[in-house]
């Protein structure tokens, strides 16, 4: 049978073979869905695995960024992932989570170990109430110029939105400061002590503004 001799399909649909064996044609399944078979028929399913994209940001010449709607009852683990964030100034980057009635600024704990520079090859710390969630604990960040290389690296960020469970943090950041000739890895973690649900991110500079070339995204992992 030609494509030509064939009745007209909507679009997106699929032809099988039913339990009669005879041809029919499968629905078309929601945005994001797969194709499974159960051993006997074919349907539709929510993709297992996997991290979906919420959203993408690049930074301009502002002070601080802040994402609405980035957590929901959707997911349960985030990946935020930054590229070369740097600031017009010497900088650190203050990354705050929270909800419509303000960020958290204190009743938490942090820790971070890392190598901070040739002058400084080790440095660690843990505490709490550290005046903000930060990516990077150890230093500021000097990048005048693109070739200083601004901040990269990654967070999981556990249980944001839930509002009985605390929020955990775990991540891994690297920078080189060119003009200081200063070399950054460190890696951290970072937790509530009391049970809240956040639903927006903010990332703001504690002095100056944010380069135009950095990134930011966040994905989602499926929970199941």
């Amino acid at each position: 049978v030609t494509l030509a001799k064939m009745a007209g399909l909507a679009r997106g649909k699929l032809i099988y073979g039913d339990a009669s064996g005879d041809p029919a044609a499968l629905a078309v399944g929601a945005a994001d869905e797969v194709l499974t078979h159960d051993g006997t028929d074919f349907d539709w399913a929510t993709a297992g695995g996997g991290l979906v994209l919420i959203w993408s940001q690049d930074t301009s010449a502002v002070s601080s960024i802040e994402k609405l709607n980035s957590f929901s009852a959707t997911y349960d683990n985030y990946l935020l992932t930054y590229t070369n964030i740097s600031f017009s100034a010497d900088a650190t980057d203050k990354i705050f989570i929270g909800n419509s009635g303000g960020y958290i600024t204190a009743n938490y704990a942090y820790g971070y170990f890392g190598v901070k520079s040739s002058a400084t090859p080790w440095e660690n710390s843990i505490g709490g109430n550290y005046g903000n969630m930060s990516s990077s604990f150890i230093n500021s960040i000097d990048s005048a110029s693109a070739s200083e290389y601004g901040m990269t690296g990654q967070a999981w960020i556990h249980n944001p939105f839930q509002s009985g469970s605390a929020t955990f943090l775990n991540g891994y950041s690297g920078f080189r400061n060119g003009s200081n000739d200063a070399w950054s890895t460190i890696s951290y973690w970072w937790d509530t002590n009391s049970d809240a649900s956040s639903d927006r991110i903010k990332f703001e500079s504690s002095t100056g503004n944010f380069s135009t070339y950095g990134n930011y995204k966040l994905y989602g992992l499926v929970n199941s």
